[in-house]
């Protein structure tokens, strides 16, 4: 089960109290308050964890409660802090207050972690107040409570790479080919429901992430279908791999189904149209792929990269392609 978006609840722990108390020893003539401060309350932690893939876990838990500072005791016995509670979740995930709409932080690094609630502070004994002018001290103060927060946590895929294309254009196979990545593959369309990721290794000393992004469709930007839930997932990838089925189903045109999916795209967010794109005519084993190949190369007025993800043609070559455009991309990249 993949989960990309849960709405969840946080309680840091409340404080302890501070504790009002008087030494009464046999042997010890002026006895004097020695009640102790109350302990703190835990916080609520958020970590970014790389094992994490998916939100299922907080789906089904929706408040995550910090414990509970214990109360100061005579003899200037100290409350002891509550402990905190830590929340996983995997890369890419936002953190946003679900009250005032904010984005609070967006955990891309792996141990990456901040209190998003911070637990109360525990009260003042009465030996805290003991003074040259006040030595036996009544006051003492009660416990803090802790923050409490209402939370969004949405996931957006983290990858260098993103596949798009119609439905069926077969961007889960070509991840199974190239990758150690399993998605299902089948001979009819959206068969991916969820984002797919894989690690493409080219060379001995050179790797990158790879996502299979579920097969967008007209109106995708305005939520047709789950538009905005799969194209969220492609924000973050640097470079786009778009597939372009040479003998779509429907029996729609091949070129203008690209156009398509770059309309949507750029009416998602314009950045998304100017990242650099490699086209790809998949199933190069189909008699179409040469004339449509022709025809994309001829519409683009660029070279289109002809592969058949069954018969392995073009694969080693469009992994290289890939690696050079993320390369290009990191030292094109403003420094900090």
């Amino acid at each position: 089960m993949f989960v990309d978006r849960v709405e969840i609840e946080v309680v840091a722990g409340r404080g302890g109290d501070g504790c009002m108390s008087f030494r009464r020893e046999k042997y010890v003539p002026h006895g004097g308050p020695d009640g102790g401060n109350g302990g703190g309350g835990g916080n609520v932690i958020i970590r970014c964890e790389q094992g994490v893939n998916s939100l299922v876990a907080l789906a089904h838990k929706k408040i995550w409660r910090a414990e509970r500072g214990t109360h100061g005791m005579g003899s200037d016995c100290h409350g002891k802090r509550g402990a905190d509670v830590t929340i996983p979740v995997p890369p890419g995930t936002l953190v946003i207050d679900a009250t005032a709409d904010f984005v609070i932080k967006d955990l891309a690094k792996d141990g990456e972690e901040f209190v998003v609630a911070k637990g109360g502070a525990g009260g003042w004994g009465n030996a805290h107040y003991k003074s040259a002018i006040n030595r036996a001290p009544r006051d003492w103060t009660p416990g803090h409570e802790g923050e409490r927060r209402r939370l969004v946590l949405e996931l957006k895929v983290i990858a260098d790479v993103g596949l798009v294309g119609m439905p069926n254009a077969g961007k889960s196979t070509l991840l199974s080919r190239v990758s150690r990545a399993r998605p299902e593959i089948a001979d009819y369309p959206f068969t991916t429901k969820i984002p797919n990721l894989g690690i493409v290794h080219v060379g001995a000393d050179r790797e990158f992430v790879m996502a299979d992004i579920p097969g967008l469709i007209e109106g995708a930007h305005a939520g047709v279908g789950l538009g905005h839930e799969f194209l969220k997932h492609i924000e973050r990838a640097g470079i786009i791999v778009h597939l372009v089925e040479p003998q779509p189903m429907d029996e729609s045109d091949p070129i203008a189904n690209w156009r398509s999916i770059r309309d949507e795209l750029r009416l998602y967010k314009e950045s998304l149209a100017e990242r650099p794109e490699v086209t790809v005519v998949s199933k190069c084993e189909l008699p179409e792929a040469v004339e449509v190949h022709r025809r994309m190369e001829q519409e683009l007025g660029r070279p289109v990269m002809l592969i058949s993800s069954v018969t392995g043609t073009g694969l080693a070559e469009l992994k290289r392609e890939i690696a050079r455009l993320l390369d290009e991309a990191k030292h094109a990249r403003p420094p900090g």
